[in-house]
């Protein structure tokens, strides 16, 4: 019940964050810490898939050393692919799954399993949540199910930081290129001469 109760007060946390922060980066630093802190993990990232050149790259982590996130780039075809393709991936041993691309890293880094959750955009996945455990860890249902929710809410969350950037710029780009003389009101409201191309904001997020 406690871990229950724990698991409700992190997503509480979180959600209350997005609401207060519209910055992106902000948000994905929020996440990994609540996440790390909730399963008491050795280490949380969180990462955006590049379509260019079908890597992932991490936009915020908690527990990692700079030597592991530089260990080379990550290819979303290598490691742990199941985890964008087919939902969450446990692995309980990374020094003995070939799902796992810098086994050796993972080892020196200390890390015994590794639980991989698709980050997930209208059913397009933009990027993976994983949390990392430095003794070996039989992830349960509930565990799956929590790192799933705090996925769910990871991608809305970023992509309507990315949205309202993305009105906030035109807008600002707008005001700047139109002569205040030719304004009817000197109220901007959120929607007046925004590019259409804005709202398929959500496509491009999963271009990242």
């Amino acid at each position: 019940m406690q871990k229950q109760i724990l698991n409700y007060e992190t997503l509480l946390k979180v959600t209350h964050g997005i609401v207060v922060s519209k910055d992106p980066e902000e948000v994905a630093l929020l996440i990994v810490e609540s996440v790390k802190s909730a399963l008491n993990a050795k280490a949380c990232a969180l990462f955006l898939f590049n379509r260019k050149n079908n890597e992932l790259e991490v936009a915020a982590s908690m527990g990692l050393s700079d030597e592991y996130l530089n260990k080379g780039p990550l290819s979303s075809l290598k490691s742990i692919a199941a985890s964008l393709r087919d939902g969450p991936v446990a692995v309980y041993d990374v020094a003995d799954d070939p799902r796992i691309q810098y086994p050796e890293a993972a080892k020196k880094e200390g890390i015994a399993s590794i639980l991989a959750v698709p980050i997930t955009v209208r059913e397009n996945p933009i990027g993976a949540l994983r949390v990392y455990t430095a003794e070996p860890w039989e992830a349960t249902l509930e565990d799956v199910n929590f790192v799933q929710a705090v996925a769910q809410i990871a991608g809305m969350a970023l992509e309507m930081s990315r949205l309202y950037k993305g009105l906030k710029d035109s807008i600002e780009i707008l005001k700047a290129r139109r002569p205040a003389s030719t304004l009817k009101s000197k109220k901007w409201t959120p929607h007046e001469g925004v590019p259409k191309s804005v709202g398929t904001l959500g496509q491009k997020s999963a271009d990242v």
